[in-house]
């Protein structure tokens, strides 16, 4: 069977997701993957090394071992490093030299998901046909490929993987540059950040209030971070903070918060770092690389000061694609993935927060006069989930009469975006435009829309079927500003 037309079932946007201990992301899935992955990646002659890591949430216990013992019978050596964030592994697979490196995460999602996110030794996300092999290599029969008994693989730890990864964030960082005298928030998300974030701010000298710093396995995410920044924004107030910073559960992005208590996110980061990179004659190619969820109002911004908005596909994976294709060095995702290649292959909210802070720095001004680089245009999202075993509602002939019907509306002013989320069971409806009543108008409408298809999907699929109602639903959708 060609690899090119395997349809990927396990691989989404980034990497595999699911609930822990059940499939996909269940030790048995993990064991093959190890033994799949393992086997793509052993050529050449030399002894072939994988590095793994993990955030902090209690599955991961079940999943590196399984993993652990997949590569081995694949027979590569194994490399642990522990609770890191993303961009870590990243950076760890290139230095160390190993053949593949692994990180044990579902990123923002609560601690009864977990994920797995393969790195090559280039230190980059795999590519779709990448994944689609590892796939066709895991449906296939393993057995014959593993590791005779005298040529399995090793497993050892890495102690000084933290310090490794820190001395790289800091030389990030302006040489002869301090934040002495900057009082800085940070949210860890009791994620994989939680020592070595507040750590590099403190040795470049900020006087830092930490928070999120107290994983137990269980509170991930929870109610902290970059999707609840709430408490962060209290907390810089209260504090009398210079900056916030809120991450997320792997550190591979970031939303920051003004002393004001205004949020800001990852358009507003890209807005920043573009202007400075521009005036240092650092930007490369005049251009950065956005997914098309990012504002419109970010794309104007970036014109008037004579640079170019390419857009990509939502993933950051694919922004880094692009950057790639393009020899773009500034890209990112609204959502807080920053990724800048003089210092990272991959998003990393640490990284991306000191070139914030080196800004501010410079230029001897407040958060507030610095992170607002522009007025967003009037955007909303709503998410709709789709039940449990029904097709995708977006092919549907009325939902995509609604959609022509609504561009028609907002005009050239204006867009709409529908897309599947490639991480969970949702479809993401956003329009943006001037007119925010049109904006929110439009939403509701195609979100409406989506959520009757979507169940009398559902009702068509369990009709018939013992102990279920016909036409039974959860589809609901939430209105957010992601402006």
């Amino acid at each position: 069977m060609s690899i090119a037309k395997i349809e990927r079932r396990l691989f989404g946007t980034d990497g595999i997701r699911g609930i822990a201990n059940r499939d996909p992301m269940d030790a048995a899935t993990a064991l093959r993957l190890g033994q799949a992955a393992g086997r793509y990646f052993s050529r050449g002659e030399h002894r072939h090394r994988v590095v793994i890591g993990k955030d902090t949430r209690l599955s991961g216990y079940m999943l590196e071992p399984a993993l652990t013992a997949g590569f081995i019978g694949a027979g590569m050596d194994v490399v642990l490093v522990g609770p890191l964030p993303t961009p870590a592994i990243a950076l760890l697979t290139r230095s160390l030299r190993a053949d593949l490196g692994v990180m044990i995460s579902a990123s923002h999602n609560p601690f009864e998901d977990n994920g797995i996110k393969l790195f090559g030794p280039d230190g980059l996300k795999l590519s779709d046909a990448q994944e689609a092999g590892i796939e066709a290599l895991m449906a296939a029969d393993l057995s014959q490929g593993l590791a005779g008994p005298a040529t399995l693989g090793r497993a050892s730890r890495l102690k000084d993987a933290p310090g490794r990864y820190m001395e790289a964030a800091k030389a990030s960082f302006p040489k002869g540059r301090s934040l002495e005298g900057l009082r800085i928030v940070v949210d860890c998300a009791n994620g994989a950040a939680y020592h070595v974030a507040p750590t590099v701010l403190w040795e470049l000298g900020a006087d830092v209030v930490s928070v999120g710093d107290a994983p137990d396995g269980f509170n991930i995410n929870k109610e902290c971070g970059s999707t609840a920044p709430a408490r962060l924004a209290e907390l810089v107030k209260e504090r009398r903070a210079d900056l916030g910073i809120a991450l997320d559960g792997d550190a591979d992005r970031l939303v920051l918060c003004d002393e004001q208590g205004r949020i800001v996110d990852g358009d507003q980061i890209l807005a920043v770092v573009a202007g400075s990179w521009k005036r240092q004659g650092r930007l490369q190619g005049d251009t950065v690389v956005a997914t098309v969820m990012s504002n419109l109002g970010l794309e104007r911004h970036l014109q008037d000061l004579g640079l170019r908005l390419e857009r990509t596909k939502v993933g950051d994976r694919y922004v880094a694609e692009r950057m790639r294709e393009i020899g773009c060095n500034l890209g990112g995702e609204q959502s807080g993935h920053l990724i800048m290649s003089d210092f990272a292959t991959t998003g990393d909210g640490l990284i991306g927060t000191l070139q914030v802070l080196a800004v501010l720095v410079e230029e001897k001004r407040l958060a507030s006069e610095v992170c607002r680089c522009f007025q967003p245009l009037p955007q909303r999202l709503v998410n709709v989930r789709v039940p449990d075993g029904a097709a995708s509602p977006i092919a549907h002939v009325q939902v995509q009469e609604a959609i022509v019907a609504a561009e028609a509306r907002l005009g050239r002013s204006g867009r709409v975006l529908i897309r599947a989320s490639g991480t969970e069971p949702l479809i993401r409806v956003m329009a943006e435009a001037e007119d925010e009543a049109l904006v929110v108008e439009t939403v509701e409408g195609l979100a409406a829309r989506i959520r009757a298809c979507a169940a009398a999907e559902a009702g068509a699929v369990t009709d018939g079927k013992k102990g279920r109602q016909k036409g039974a639903s959860d589809a609901t959708g939430q209105l957010v500003t992601a402006a």
